[in-house]
């Protein structure tokens, strides 16, 4: 779980669009970020065994 500050911060629009940081809306996190789903990959996988995400097939019985 990422700090409130960073989150706020990354909220904010940067001074160079270079610095812009990506962060998961569920988590915060800022690394394994997929801009498709605008989750990190832990909480895709999570969303996924839920089965809150179509087209995901668990890959073991």
């Amino acid at each position: 779980m990422a700090r409130k500050a960073l989150i706020a911060k990354a909220l904010k629009k940067p001074k160079y669009s270079t610095r812009l940081v990506r962060r998961c809306k569920l988590c915060g996190r800022k690394q394994g970020y997929l801009r498709y789903f605008d989750l990190c990959r832990v909480c895709v996988r999570e969303a996924a065994n839920d089965g809150l995400l179509n087209g995901f097939f668990k890959s073991s019985k």
